[in-house]
Parts: C-alpha cells; structure tokens; sequence
C-alpha cells in the first residue's frame, strides 16, 4: 500500500505530521477519503470526526470543528480550526 504526508494544523501548531495510508473526512459535498495519488485539490471541510490510517495500520479518530484541506504532490494539508485527538 502507498503512503503519503499528512500533516494536520490548528493554531495552536502541527498536531499531526507523518506517512498516513488514508484520511477519511467531510467536506462541504460530502464524505471524502484520500489515498495517495489523490488528484490535487482544496476544499472546506465541515466540523466531522476524521479517520487516520497511520503507515503501520494504526488507526487515530479526530474531531475537527472544520477548516481547509489541501491535497497536493507534496502532501496533504489539514488546516483545522480547532482539533482534538481521541484519547
């Protein structure tokens, strides 16, 4: 399985950054998942609970009050504006 970068942001700085699997989330049109070599794009996400697939197959569940996700050959990108990890 390809892996790629995701580094997920609030203001308060990164909370997340490493070779994820998957992302699974929502965005204004609806659920989403990205996998590495997703199409580029940028879209608002909505306040939802996030789903990471980490490389080694640990799964992190998030909750996000919403923000911007950009997707790019670069890595991915969630800027949220408020994100807590599930204990």
């Amino acid at each position: 399985m390809s892996c790629y970068k995701l580094t997920v942001a609030s203001p308060d700085g990164n909370l997340f950054e490493g070779q994820v699997y998957s992302l699974s989330l929502r965005g204004v049109e609806g659920e989403l998942a990205i996998l590495a070599g997703h199409v580029p794009f940028i879209t608002s996400v909505v306040a939802c609970t996030c789903r990471i697939e980490e490389e080694d197959g640990t799964e992190r569940i998030g909750h996000t009050d919403g923000g911007i996700l950009t997707v790019s050959a670069e890595g991915t990108v969630l800027l949220a504006s408020g994100f807590a990890f599930e204990e």
